[in-house]
């Protein structure tokens, strides 16, 4: 899929969920083994400090880890429910610039996703890990990880 239907794909689920929309999440990447998302850090994405808000970063880190998961679920053409069941946060420098979030299993959502249509009407949880950097501040060091547990159900 290309970088464009990718980032359309982000702007459907923005519509679901307005905030998506708000602070303008980009796809930078994604294939089979790896998605990255950069929020631009700009006026609706700054806390007082001038770096990144924090909610601005939880954001991030569900879209990056909810995106592999639907276009998994899209290309099975089944009816798969997807929430998340929990959301662990470390954050670990203030965010001062456009933050890119990665998720580096992408082959593991998908055999995940594969798992769960095999087995309908079983909630499943995977733990997905989240890293966020600001590459143009602090090169590939890490300013937050997260981990959230995804949850699926199908139906």
């Amino acid at each position: 899929m290309s970088q464009f239907k990718n980032n359309l794909l982000l702007k459907a689920f923005g519509l679901k969920i307005p905030l998506i929309l708000f602070v303008a999440p980009k796809v930078t990447k994604m294939d089979e083994k790896e998605t990255i998302v950069k929020i631009p850090l700009k006026w609706r994405t700054k806390n007082h400090l001038g770096s990144m808000y924090f909610g601005v970063l939880a954001v991030g880190a569900d879209v990056v880890g909810g995106l592999a998961a639907v276009k998994s679920i899209k290309a099975s053409g089944k009816n798969v429910h997807l929430s998340f069941k929990d959301f662990k946060a470390e954050f670990l420098k203030r965010p001062e610039a456009d933050t890119f979030f990665h998720n580096r299993q992408g082959q593991e959502i998908s055999d995940f996703v594969t798992k769960v249509i095999q087995n309908p009407g079983e909630r499943m949880n995977f733990p997905l890990e989240i890293v966020a950097t600001c590459p143009s501040k602090l090169n590939d060091e890490p300013v937050a990880k997260f981990e959230l547990t995804l949850s699926l159900k199908s139906r």
